[in-house]
């Protein structure tokens, strides 16, 4: 089996490039990103000097990852005000890139709302760019200690589901460390089974059409030196066929009041293959994630992405010529549907993992109980 088999000692991981990072130049603050679109080749850095630039790095998914996205969101109002921008057209165009992901306007919201409080109590323009900013570290901070907690209470789910150990985990997209603040969500509950010496194998979907989980999810375990397996998506249910999948972990871009899920798409099927082969099915994110706001699965925008990622495939260092800048894999003309994601009703969903605990059965009043707990009654 061609895979990758897990390193002995320590997890000692090489310096790693950070996704996101604020600077401050002498010509002026700067966000600096990882750009996700060229991994795993080539570690590259984009450099935003305004919220329109980190905007299309929205778009074209060089920074990606619903926890990782309400940081940019939230740096990007602070990158608006600090170099004297609109700070509320800014941040309705942040806040617009992605309409599924609910942590972009949340991030994004809780920057302006710091940037308006400083400026209503007197403080000028400058103050409150510095106040935006204090608001995007702490939302950083937070995200990171929320991912910790994730992995703590995602693992002790794993071990009173799964007790003994040995456990093999598939995985869809990618959740780790580069969409994080910290190490993930889904991918850090793996990675502490690693850590804790009870992962036995990682299934990494593929994750069409971009290649989230081959290009990321596979970069990231490699680098944690995790044993992991890549497999196209539709071999999934070969997998759970023969009886090696022990449970599923994903994350969410959002969830609905009554525990729906919108996840990369891929992430409905893989429910139902886990109901029918009765494997716990495990979505793992941020109370942030959490719309009140958005009833039910059917209320949830999915955002539909250019079909050009279906019907090209991007390769470095090879002739392009689709319409897209990558190779045609389909007849010109050919029509694709590309939604960004899938809805996974509550009913499959063994449970939902948060910073603040575990939801299982996976219900509307357990939801609002969870939130409430977190001062999250409402949305942010």
């Amino acid at each position: 089996m061609a895979d990758q088999y897990a390193q002995s000692g320590d997890d000692k991981r090489p310096t790693e490039v950070p996704a996101i990072r604020w600077e401050e130049p002498p010509e002026g603050p700067v966000l600096v990103l990882l750009d996700q679109t060229r991994l795993p080749a080539e570690e590259v850095e984009l450099v935003c000097t305004d919220a329109s630039a980190l905007v299309d790095a929205i778009g074209s998914l060089a920074v990606r990852g619903a926890p990782l996205l309400g940081i940019a969101g939230a740096y990007g109002v602070a990158l608006a005000a600090a170099r004297g921008f609109a700070v509320d057209e800014a941040a309705d165009a942040l806040a617009g890139a992605r309409p599924t992901a609910v942590n972009l306007s949340v991030g994004v919201r809780r920057a302006r709302d710091a940037y308006q409080a400083e400026v209503a109590k007197g403080g000028g323009p400058e103050q409150g760019a510095r106040a935006a900013l204090a608001a995007a570290r702490q939302l950083h901070r937070e995200d990171a200690e929320a991912s910790a907690r994730m992995a703590e209470h995602g693992l002790t789910l794993l071990d009173e589901l799964l007790p003994g150990g040995g456990h093999r985990v598939l995985t869809h997209c990618n959740t780790g460390a580069l969409v994080s603040g910290g190490e993930g969500t889904a991918f850090a509950v793996a990675l502490a089974a690693h850590r804790a010496g009870r992962l036995r194998r990682l299934w990494v979907d593929e994750t069409r059409p971009l290649l989230q989980g081959a290009r990321l999810t596979a970069y990231e375990a490699a680098r944690r030196g995790m044993a992991y397996t890549l497999l196209t998506d539709n071999a999934a249910g070969s997998l759970f066929s023969a009886g090696e999948v022990d449970a599923v972990l994903i994350g969410a871009d959002r969830i609905a009041a009554d525990g729906s899920v919108a996840n990369k798409v891929g992430s409905y099927p893989l429910a139902v293959l886990a109901r029918y082969h009765h494997v716990p099915f495990i979505v793992v994110a941020p109370v942030t994630t959490v719309d009140p706001d958005t009833p039910d699965g059917a209320s949830i925008e999915v955002e539909q992405r250019p079909g050009f990622e279906v019907t090209e495939m991007a390769a470095p260092q090879a002739p392009m010529s689709g319409a897209g800048g990558g190779i045609p894999v389909a007849p010109l003309g050919t029509q694709a549907y590309n939604p960004a994601f899938d809805v996974t009703p509550p009913e499959l969903i063994t449970a939902i993992v948060t910073e603040e605990g575990v939801v299982s059965p996976v219900t509307a009043e357990g939801l609002a109980e969870l939130c409430a707990r977190s001062g999250r009654v409402t949305t942010d």
